[in-house]
């Protein structure tokens, strides 16, 4: 089954839930489509302020949904055919820019785990509210596979050390952890939908056209300080994804053991 991306308006407020909890909100192409659609939508509408995506069932999401790539891992692409895993992991990074360009504030309200792509996801918002059992981790590396689409993004908000962490090391982070790395603005200690209310009536003091105005600003400088590497990024992931160290990272992770890397 495919995932579904849930829409609902409150006025100037839309909340747009990831709707999997099956296989906890991964990201399918289809999903990736539909949060595409949603942002194209947003980015027209001047009567809209607030984004607040999340998750359903307990969870926020588990990253990108490789069922459908299962046929190609460690497999080499055909010699006359442009490679699937290209388009498809690009248009995950179109997500991750769409996102950012958001004229409206995004806010990302997570409960339970934002892993991997899910964090790319985090990483775009404006403002983050996360519960306690919250966690943050991107553990591509440990599967043989590179998080890159996700990296530019991990970086500009943690910064290089916190970044390498995440990255290199797979560490995750718990939401308090979280807080003191600045990824998470807020903890929800009770309720997630009364924080982010209360997040959103404190925001409502700006104006929105200095904010959209501002997040212009913003995501200029972000855009020249960060090298847009999407067409990189994909060919690194397919790469990476049809490699040996892909299959074996992959197989130890069904079968909870230990990769045996090559030397």
């Amino acid at each position: 089954m495919s995932g579904r991306l849930l829409r609902a308006r409150d006025g100037a407020v839309e909340r747009w839930t990831l709707d999997h909890p099956a296989q906890r909100n991964a990201l399918d192409d289809e999903m990736v489509r539909a949060l595409l659609g949603a942002c194209a939508d947003a980015a027209a509408d001047t009567s809209l302020r607030f984004v607040v995506l999340t998750g359903s069932g307990g969870a926020f999401c588990a990253g990108g949904h490789l069922g459908g790539m299962a046929a190609l891992v460690g497999q080499p692409p055909g010699e006359e055919q442009t490679d699937p895993l290209l388009a498809l992991n690009r248009r995950f990074g179109d997500l991750l820019h769409a996102l950012c360009a958001l004229p409206q504030v995004l806010i990302a309200a997570v409960d339970g785990p934002a892993m991997a792509g899910g964090l790319g996801l985090v990483c775009c918002a404006d403002f983050v509210v996360a519960t306690p059992r919250a966690v943050f981790a991107t553990p591509e590396v440990t599967l043989g596979i590179v998080a890159a689409q996700i990296a530019p993004f991990v970086w500009r908000r943690l910064g290089d050390a916190t970044a390498r962490q995440m990255l290199l090391e797979a560490r995750r982070f718990n939401a308090g952890e979280a807080v003191v790395v600045g990824l998470v603005n807020e903890m929800a200690d009770k309720d997630l939908e009364a924080t982010t209310a209360a997040l959103i009536a404190h925001l409502q003091r700006a104006a929105p056209g200095a904010v959209a105005a501002t997040k212009r600003l913003l995501h200029t400088l972000a855009t020249h300080a960060v090298k847009d590497v999407r067409d990189e990024a994909a060919q690194a992931f397919a790469t990476s994804l049809r490699s040996d160290e892909a299959r074996e990272g992959l197989e130890a992770f069904a079968q909870k053991r230990i990769p045996r890397w090559a030397p």
